[in-house]
């Protein structure tokens, strides 16, 4: 028995950052950001939103679409890096919000690999008769950690919600095999220095933009291309197939150079690579679902058709999936 995705949902905030508006607030341009990332637009929370409140929204998507209720849901994963609180959980959160008063909550950090971690935990939960029901929210207020002066993160990321809802059968999407690992030799890559147990916050961490996300562009790049594609290519090898059976790469939306070389070490043609980057930048965990919950809208997806996933972040952190659409 396969877990099953029976449903997906997403949320992006309405208010757009152009990179024309970018360039009125940090010595940058259009074309810089669009050649370096393929990045037009991105879109920020309110002050009133947050990371819960957003991947509530994204879950109420989802259930409606499934046509359940939040008290038929066992258990909540949240995936984030930008948690409301250190406690309490932000599950805890969106299942007050929901009153989802029958499931069990837990966040989970795995950077913008988070909503693979998650995929996996609530597919051993299914498969192993854990839970019945599994409601998985990756949900980022990335704005909220970004320094909007230092133009070397500032350009790539957004925020958003996506949603998915993981039961032991149903029509959807068959999760099969998964691969996960992690370098923590590179957990200086990306990294928000303060905040935590390490460096509390402190005038002196606030006035040294400490509390924002730091990234090592030419590391990362290199890292994330390498490990993805070794991840995707196990995934394959255990399921005995080629990139000839792929149908979708669907892969973590950092950065268009990324997804490009990341598909050229898989020999995928262009046709099959899914972008959303374009026009909601790096969404960090929730890139893959929003991007999933968009790919099922347009209904391009066929009855066995394989969809590869795959994603980067921080720890590091990285994973890969099959997919495959069932009826």
């Amino acid at each position: 028995m396969n877990a099953v995705i029976t449903s997906f949902g997403s949320y992006l905030p309405e208010r757009v950052l152009t990179n024309e508006d970018l360039e009125k607030m940090v010595e940058t341009s259009d074309e810089w950001i669009f050649t370096r990332t393929g990045i037009r637009e991105r879109r920020l929370a309110s002050s009133e939103e947050s990371t819960a409140s957003m991947g509530a929204e994204a879950a109420k998507d989802a259930l409606k679409k499934n046509d359940l209720l939040a008290t038929d849901i066992d258990a909540i994963i949240v995936c984030s890096m930008t948690h409301d609180y250190f406690c309490p959980s932000t599950a805890s959160i969106i299942q007050k919000e929901l009153g989802a008063t029958k499931a069990a909550c837990i966040d989970i950090q795995a950077a913008c690999a988070g909503y693979l971690y998650g995929l996996s935990i609530a597919k051993a939960w299914v498969e192993s008769k854990a839970f019945n029901k599994v409601l998985l929210i990756a949900t980022e207020k990335n704005s909220s950690f970004i320094d909007f002066e230092d133009r070397t993160t500032c350009v790539l990321f957004g925020d958003g919600a996506g949603a998915s809802i993981i039961q032991n059968t149903g029509p959807g999407y068959s999760i099969r095999s998964i691969s996960l690992g992690a370098d923590g030799n590179g957990n200086n890559a990306i990294i928000i220095p303060a905040g935590g147990s390490k460096q509390p916050a402190s005038h002196e961490t606030v006035d040294k933009h400490l509390h924002s996300i730091k990234m090592s562009g030419k590391e990362t790049f290199y890292h994330a291309v390498k490990r993805m594609a070794e991840a995707s290519l196990e995934c394959m090898k255990k399921e005995g197939i080629s990139k000839r059976d792929i149908a979708f790469l669907v892969s973590h939306q950092a950065n268009i150079r990324i997804i490009e070389a990341t598909a050229k070490r898989l020999n995928l043609e262009k046709e099959k690579v899914i972008s959303t980057i374009h026009k909601y930048g790096n969404t960090s965990s929730s890139t893959i679902p929003i991007a999933l919950d968009e790919l099922e809208h347009e209904k391009r997806v066929g009855h066995n058709d394989l969809l590869l996933l795959t994603a980067f972040g921080g720890g590091f952190s990285w994973g890969a999936t099959i997919l495959e659409k069932v009826e």
